[in-house]
């Protein structure tokens, strides 16, 4: 090894653990969360901001899933910008619906496109973006009424066509689980990618969980295939089936048969609790909950098949 080779390889490698990761997120940050509904969502990392209670969050999600949805349940959240969102074919978000009704969270509900516009606008540093997908819908309407620093019409200094004016989001940190990543932080992603390149270069900071951690050559076989580069990423945390009982694309389908008991208990604030207190405060780490969902029989049962990915 040459000299100062080791340094180099210390300095690059952002592996941290789940533990180490969570501390560094501040109490009132906003998260930007790269699932969709029930795919990807980053449940390992959601696990421990609960037991570690980060509390006061802002979040935001083109399409959020059961990663919002157990952060709203615990009490963590304090502002939603959603471009809406379920728990697909298993039911709604309770959580998220019961706290927009008794208005114990500041929601801003729009759609998915303009998340991804905010997200792009904070990729390239400008304060906000001309749309046209709102343009006289009931959506834009309650907006301009509700949250007005989030939105105004504007008129193109050119040729004077009307535009939404959309705010740029810049979160403090955006969270991405993904299936592939090395040690300094180089993220492929299989299959969908919704607004995570957008979301991870609007970030004050990136953090990823990964399935899969690969050496540097490996990922340098295919360079066109990272989505997130490295110098994005500030930390690396490895976990296994973090995203269960989601799915992720390539690595292992849904867990049905947990989303179907996480849906019954998310249903009244005192099931809610039963599930958090055995689940996430009743487990050590996520090892410890993958045991008591079903462990390694469970996992073989959901794992995706070689050739096709599903």
């Amino acid at each position: 090894m040459a000299v100062g080779e080791e340094a180099r390889t210390t300095v690059a490698d952002k592996v941290k653990s789940i533990a180490e990761a969570v501390e560094s997120v501040p109490d009132g940050a906003h998260i930007a969360l790269g699932g969709f509904a029930i795919a990807r969502n980053p449940i390992a990392f959601v696990h421990e901001l609960i037991r570690k209670q980060k509390k006061n969050l802002t979040i935001s999600q083109a399409v959020m899933g059961m990663d919002t949805d157990l952060l709203v349940g615990a009490g963590l959240v304090k502002k939603l910008i959603v471009g809406g969102g379920s728990l697909d074919r298993f039911g709604s978000v309770h959580c998220v619906n019961r706290a927009r009704e008794t208005g114990s969270v500041i929601s801003i509900n729009t759609s998915s496109l303009s998340i991804t516009f905010g997200y792009l606008a904070g990729a390239l540093g400008i304060s906000f973006i001309p749309i046209k997908s709102m343009m006289e819908s009931e959506m834009l309407e309650i907006l301009e009424k509700q949250e007005p620093d989030y939105l105004k019409m504007g008129a193109c200094p050119f040729t004077g066509e009307k535009y939404v004016m959309l705010r740029a989001l810049t979160p403090d940190i955006a969270l991405i689980h993904v299936p592939i990543a090395d040690r300094k932080g180089n993220c492929w992603i299989n299959g969908p990618q919704w607004e995570n390149e957008e979301a991870a270069k609007a970030a004050r900071r990136v953090i990823v969980i990964t399935e899969e951690l690969v050496p540097t050559e490996f990922i340098q076989r295919c360079p066109e295939r990272t989505i997130i580069p490295g110098h994005r990423v500030e930390m690396v945390v490895h976990q296994s089936h973090g995203a269960h009982p989601t799915s992720v694309f390539g690595s292992y389908d849904f867990d049905a048969k947990h989303l179907q008991l996480y849906v019954k208990h998310s249903r009244s604030p005192e099931t809610m609790k039963e599930y958090l207190d055995k689940y996430v405060f009743g487990t050590r780490d996520f090892w410890e909950y993958l045991d008591m969902v079903g462990g390694a029989k469970m996992l073989d049962e959901i794992k995706a098949e070689a050739i096709w990915g599903y």
